[in-house]
């Protein structure tokens, strides 16, 4: 798996629910993948903020302060890494 992070986009932000079921997939990306995609991308900001009750989400922010989400409610650890790859394009 590999994810090349930079380009247009300047940062991602994962938001989840330390507890939820419906942050369960967000969790075991992050423990799947967070420390190889680190790896490949070591200067790039990526944050993982944890938040009890809240909807788990990815945040992208692009150039000039623009940014754009994605709902990550109820996905699978393939799903995440899909939806992040759907906001670098």
């Amino acid at each position: 798996m590999s994810v090349r992070l930079g380009g247009a986009l300047k940062e991602l932000r994962i938001h989840l629910c330390q507890t939820s079921k419906q942050s369960a997939g967000v969790r075991e990306f992050i423990q799947k993948n967070y420390v190889n995609i680190k790896k490949e991308n070591p200067n790039f900001p990526i944050l993982i903020r944890e938040c009890s009750g809240i909807q788990p989400r990815v945040w992208a922010r692009y150039d000039k302060g623009v940014e754009s989400s994605t709902p990550l409610t109820n996905l699978g650890a393939n799903d995440v890494l899909s939806a992040i790859k759907q906001l670098i394009k």
